[in-house]
């Protein structure tokens, strides 16, 4: 998508003889208005944003470290990296995940800085695509991005900087109130979603597409209350529902011998999220767009080397508090690794310590969800699904229950357990609800505000103490209160 955005040849021609007039023909070449009204320019507009989308190390959505997932993801109770015994990984994870960081951490620091420099690409965008008068569908799909991208700012820090114009000095900008930010996060939405391409795959694989729009808005409106204090069930019922309208289906569960781990299911977390249940998904391609770290981040280096030809970096384990929770019978239990494996490494159950003096090398279950693809020593080519038909299923059941509509819930559950081997709940409460979310999308980013929105987040489970309502949000990093004095840092902080 990333084209030159002013391509010109210049034909020059000489008169004979004495003549020194130059004639200048222009075969190719456009005003900066009027290459973005193409749809060439437009797409190289949106390509900027999308490209910050996927990004690199310390400055992406998911696939590389140290950023957005990794902040979302380590704050929760699904994942964990320990500081070693042998000297090996910093402290930032376990401190994320015991909830012990400071404003000063590195991962708070990039996705601040992450987000707002997406955001800046967004606003820009819609300057470029507004001044050519460009198709409103690209026009309204620069706007759901940075709607989206607001979402993830208040869902992370709370009353955060808001600004629709770059032609603003970063010390200057304005903190707004999470429900005000909310309110203009809805409205966006709302006025562009339906302008969006109701197309899906093709060229319109990554990208935000009607269905997108509408599944952020479901997920916008599902956390309401705790953005606002009011709640909006049946606002996020309504969204779910309409991405329910896109044709969306769950992929298939069955066993198959060709996957590594079994199972048809997990070609939703391999090089090309299926089209039938992805609604959004980053593109990954390792050493070409980015990387999916997480499968070799996890492995041990003896196991890594015979499950992929390459060593695992040691990292990521899985709490067994987390892991119990798995029915035996559950097809989704078969991402974790525990007990002896390829490469004569055998991975304990339990780890004996995060942080001071850490974990053994093979202590803590692993994970390889995602099932390493051309991989390298660096990572893999494994796209990422930012959202899937199985959580519209799960929204469209939480929401029923907590409208009173327990019976309605039933069906949309029940199919996400029966993909997974697993039985019918015929009067689901919430607590399954919560259940289920946890087996069927850990590893992608939602369990943090999962745990938010159904009050766990602060209890305390394994290694972590129970937490002040102050965590609840994250720390507005020190180098951005340093950069803007109209900042208040959160409190707790």
């Amino acid at each position: 998508m990333m084209k030159k955005l002013l391509t010109s040849i210049l034909i020059v021609g000489l008169a004979a003889q004495s003549c020194t007039k130059v004639n200048e023909n222009v075969y190719d070449k456009y005003a900066g208005d009027a290459f973005y009204g193409t749809a060439a320019g437009a797409d190289n507009a949106l390509a900027t944003v999308y490209g910050k989308i996927t990004g690199t190390w310390g400055s992406n959505y998911a696939g590389r470290d140290n950023c957005w997932y990794d902040l979302n993801s380590f704050a929760s109770d699904e994942q964990v990296i320990p500081h070693r015994n042998t000297g090996d990984w910093q402290l930032d994870f376990a401190q994320l995940y015991t909830r012990t960081e400071l404003p000063t951490l590195g991962i708070i620091n990039n996705t601040w800085n992450w987000i707002y420099s997406s955001i800046y690409s967004a606003n820009l965008a819609i300057t470029q695509l507004t001044a050519a008068n460009a198709d409103p569908s690209k026009i309204a799909e620069a706007k759901v991005m940075r709607a989206w991208l607001y979402y993830l700012a208040i869902d992370d820090f709370g009353d955060v900087p808001f600004y629709t114009d770059n032609n603003i000095d970063v010390s200057k900008i304005p903190q707004e109130k999470r429900a005000k930010i909310y309110d203009f996060i809805v409205s966006e939405l709302k006025a562009n979603v339906d302008l969006l391409s109701e197309a899906r795959g093709g060229a319109y694989y990554g990208r935000f597409n009607k269905w997108a729009g509408y599944m952020v808005l479901a997920k916008v409106y599902l956390n309401a209350e705790v953005y606002t204090g009011t709640a909006h069930w049946a606002d996020a019922l309504a969204a779910a529902t309409k991405v329910a309208a896109g044709g969306y289906s769950l992929h298939a569960g069955a066993a198959n011998a060709g996957s590594p781990l079994g199972y048809q299911y997990y070609e939703l977390f391999g090089d090309v999220c299926p089209n039938d249940e992805t609604i959004l998904a980053e593109f990954i391609t390792q050493n070409v767009v980015s990387g999916n770290i997480y499968g070799i981040r996890s492995l041990n280096s003896p196991n890594g080397v015979a499950l992929i030809g390459f060593a695992g970096w040691n990292g990521t384990v899985i709490p067994s508090e987390f892991y119990d929770k798995y029915d035996d019978r559950d097809i989704r239990k078969k991402q974790f690794l525990v007990g002896p494996q390829a490469g004569g490494v055998t991975y304990t159950r339990d780890v004996s310590s995060l942080i001071s003096p850490g974990a053994a090398p093979n202590e803590g279950i692993r994970n390889v969800k995602f099932f390493p693809v051309k991989p390298d020593a660096s990572g893999a080519s494994n796209d990422f699904p930012i959202y899937r038909y199985a959580d519209v299923l799960l929204i469209q059941a939480e929401c029923n229950v907590r409208l009173g509509n327990v019976a309605a819930a039933a069906p949309y559950l029940n199919q996400v357990r029966q993909r997974a081997g697993l039985g019918d709940i015929a009067a689901p409460t919430l607590d399954n609800i919560y259940d289920e979310r946890g087996f069927e999308l850990n590893m992608e980013g939602h369990r943090r505000q999962d745990m938010i929105r159904f009050g766990k987040y602060l209890l305390p489970h394994g290694f972590v103490p129970a937490a002040p309502a102050t965590r609840l949000i994250f720390a507005i990093p020190t180098a951005a209160l340093n950069a803007n004095s109209n900042l208040k840092q959160n409190p707790g902080y």
